[in-house]
C-alpha cells in the first residue's frame, strides 16, 4: 500500500475502485480538475495484463489506438501491436507520468450507501467513506467454466484461458480448446504453431480481416466513424453490449485468424460442445453454420469498406475477396478423448461479472449495472470501463479516456453543487430556492 495514503477512518471526496486503464484514466481526469481522490487497486497496476495473459499475447488493435488521457502511444511502431510486457510497461509508465494517489494491494470488499448519502467502503486495510465513487474494475471478474467440466475424467488437465501461459505448461498430448472468441482462437493458434495437435470446439463468434485494400481494417473503420458511434444509435443497445468480439490477431505484425486454414493444416474442428460423458464428448451440428457466419461478417465489413472507398473516391488498391480454403466434409458430433490422445482442455469460455460487493440497487436481472454513460440512478455512483459503456472503445485503450472525461465533468459539477449547497446552510430559504443548483 502507498505510504502516502491511509484508508482506515479517512474520508475522500472521490474514491476510484480499480487501478487498470479505466481507473488510471479517471484519476488523470480528476486531477486535471483539481478533484481530490484516491485510487484503490486490489493487486498491482496492470495485474490483469500481467497475470491473465499468455506469453505471446498481443493487442488486436493497432498501437495508435492507445490513447490514455494525456498519454497517447509515443513509440516507434504506431501500426504495430504491443505484446503483453509492452502493455504492462505502458501502464506502469502512465503511473510514473502523473503519479496518481494510488493504493495498491488493497481489496475493496463492500460498498454501501449510508442514510446520510455518504458512501461507506470496507477494505482489507480498514473502512473509509467517500462522497462519490467510481467502480472501474472492468467486466471480467470471475473465470467462467461450464459445469459440464466436472464430468471430465480426473486424468485430464483443465485450465481456464486466463491461466494459460504457453504450450509447455500442458502435459504432452493433444489439446482440446473450447470456445472461439479472441482468446480461444489465439490460444488454439499458439498451440498449433508449437506443433501440438489441437481440437477446437467452434462457437458463433464473428471474425474480421486484418488487412484489406492496403490498410488495417481498423484504420478503415476508424475513418468511417465506426468507433465513434454511440450506444444510443443502436435500437438493441442491450444486445450490442453483450456481443462477442471479432477474432483476429496482431501476432507477428498482424494477420487473419482463419479457422478453415487451421483445419486444412491439421487442426480438428467441431461445433459447440454440448455434452460430456466420461471420455465421450458430443458436439452440436453447427460447425459449418458457425464458420459460414464468421466469414459472412468479415465479408460484410469489406462490403462497407468498399462502399466508403467508392463514396470518398479514395485511390485504394483492389483486392480479391476471400475464398474458403476448407469445408467440413461432415458435422463431427462425437469425440473420444482417450482415442484422440487428448490430455488437456483449455476452457476459453469467458468471464462472469461479480459486483456482489456493491450493495446498492443499481443492477438489472443479469447483474449488469444500469447507467447512462456510466452514471447510475444513485447520485454519486459511477461505472467506468464497461464494454460499450458509450462507444465501441469504452472498455479499451481507444476511448476509455473519453468516458473518463465525461464522468470527471459530471463528478466535478456534482462536487461544486454540493459546495454551493453547503455554503447556503443557514441562508434565507428564498435565496437558496433561487439558485440553479438542481
Amino acid at each position: 500500500m502507498s505510504a502516502a495514503v491511509r484508508l482506515a477512518g479517512a474520508h475522500f471526496p472521490v474514491a476510484v475502485v480499480g487501478g487498470g486503464q479505466a481507473g488510471l484514466s479517471m484519476s488523470y481526469c480528476l486531477r486535471r480538475r483539481g478533484v481530490e481522490h484516491v485510487v484503490i487497486e486490489a493487486h498491482r497496476v496492470a495485474h490483469e495484463w500481467r497475470e491473465r495473459r499468455w506469453d505471446t499475447f498481443c493487442l488486436v488493435t493497432p498501437n495508435w489506438q492507445c490513447k490514455l488521457p494525456g498519454f497517447p502511444y509515443r513509440g516507434d511502431h504506431p501500426d504495430g501491436f504491443m505484446v503483453r510486457d509492452e502493455i504492462v510497461r505502458y501502464l506502469e509508465d502512465y503511473v510514473a507520468f502523473f503519479r496518481p494517489p494510488l493504493v495498491e494491494g488493497v481489496a475493496v470488499t463492500r460498498l454501501r450507501r449510508a442514510a446520510s448519502g455518504v458512501f461507506e467502503l470496507s477494505t482489507s486495510e480498514g473502512d473509509f467513506t467517500t462522497d462519490q465513487v467510481v467502480v472501474a474494475t472492468g467486466p471480467y471478474h470471475t473465470p467462467s467454466v461450464p459445469r459440464m467440466a466436472e464430468r471430465l475424467p480426473e486424468g485430464i488437465a483443465q485450465i481456464h484461458s486466463s491461466r494459460y501461459r504457453h504450450p509447455a505448461q500442458l502435459p504432452d498430448g493433444a489439446v482440446l480448446v473450447v470456445g472461439t472468441g479472441q482468446s480461444g482462437c489465439q490460444i488454439a493458434e499458439d498451440l498449433h504453431l508449437a506443433g501440438r495437435q489441437v481440437h477446437l470446439a467452434v462457437g458463433s463468434a464473428p471474425r474480421v480481416a486484418r488487412f484489406y485494400r492496403g490498410r488495417d481494417c481498423v484504420a478503415w473503420l476508424d475513418d468511417m466513424g465506426h468507433y465513434a458511434r454511440s450506444i444510443d444509435e443502436f435500437g438493441d443497445a442491450d444486445a450490442v453490449r453483450m456481443r462477442v468480439n471479432h477474432y483476429v490477431t496482431g501476432r507477428d505484425g498482424g494477420r487473419d485468424i482463419d479457422l478453415r486454414a487451421f483445419a486444412r493444416d491439421g487442426m480438428r474442428l467441431y461445433g459447440r460442445l454440448t455434452r460430456i460423458r466420461g471420455t465421450a464428448l458430443e458436439f452440436a451440428a453447427d460447425l459449418k453454420a458457425n464458420l459460414d457466419h464468421a466469414d459472412a461478417v468479415a465479408e460484410g465489413i469489406k462490403d462497407a469498406i468498399d462502399a466508403y472507398i467508392a463514396g470518398q473516391d479514395i485511390p485504394a488498391p483492389r483486392e480479391t475477396r476471400y475464398v474458403p480454403v476448407w469445408e467440413p466434409a461432415e458435422q463431427p458430433g462425437h469425440l473420444d478423448l482417450e482415442a484422440a490422445g487428448i490430455t488437456s482442455v483449455v476452457w476459453s469460455t469467458g468471464f462472469r461479472r461479480d459486483h456482489r460487493w456493491v450493495e446498492i440497487p443499481v443492477f438489472d436481472g443479469r447483474g449488469y449495472p444500469m447507467h447512462r454513460r456510466g452514471a447510475t440512478s444513485t447520485p454519486g455512483l459511477y461505472f467506468l470501463g464497461l464494454p460499450w459503456q458509450y462507444s465501441w472503445g469504452s472498455g479499451r485503450f481507444e476511448a476509455v479516456g473519453r468516458d473518463a472525461e465525461f464522468l470527471a465533468d459530471h463528478i466535478d459539477a456534482s462536487r461544486r453543487t454540493a459546495d454551493v449547497c453547503g455554503a447556503l446552510t443557514g441562508a434565507p430559504a428564498e435565496l437558496a430556492a433561487a439558485l440553479p443548483i438542481g
